[in-house]
């Protein structure tokens, strides 16, 4: 059962990692609303491989037969490394490569309130919510936090699913 979690969590955690890398690798021409698109797409793709690995897990080597709780307790196994893995690479990318990054995303926050005519005040208020966020950001455990509460909620819904469509009794 290890082995067959590591693999697919460690699949997963390369599916959803490598195109985060590579749309904030290029944040000086960065559309948010198309990276958020295409990163919440990789997790989706890369948590196939939760409904994968337990499928694996009970057709090869339990005989057919999984309970939910088997398969969500090996299907959140799989998140956990896959999001770890996300989490890890953010972090890396973000303090080494892309430091500036809650900048740009604070820029971009406070140039769509000015397009959305929003007031001077609620501008102002955005602005120094935003300066208090980059601020916490750049502390390493609040920033995995973060970044943790962007991807499990997703692998968790997955898991969800894959262990209600999978669960199987034994046929007797």
């Amino acid at each position: 059962m290890k082995k067959n979690i590591l693999i697919f969590g460690l699949i997963a955690g390369i599916v959803v990692s490598i195109p985060m890398l590579i749309i904030t690798s290029n944040c000086t021409s960065f559309d948010f609303e198309k990276g958020m698109l295409i990163g919440y797409s990789s997790m989706l793709i890369a948590f196939s491989m939760v409904y994968v690995g337990i499928k694996n897990y009970r057709d090869k080597y339990n005989q057919g037969v999984i309970s939910f709780g088997k398969a969500f307790k090996i299907g959140s196994i799989i998140v956990l490394i896959a999001s770890t893995m996300y989490v890890v690479s953010w972090l890396i990318n973000y303090f080494y490569f892309v430091p500036d990054f809650t900048e740009k995303y604070a820029e971009h926050m406070i140039n769509g309130l000015k397009q959305s005519g929003a007031s001077l005040t609620e501008i102002e208020q955005k602005t120094k919510e935003m300066e208090e966020f980059s601020t916490m950001y750049k502390n390493p455990f609040f920033n995995a936090m973060i970044t943790y509460t962007e991807i499990l909620p997703v692998g968790i819904l997955v898991t969800l699913i894959s262990s209600f469509i999978l669960k199987s009794k034994p046929t007797e």
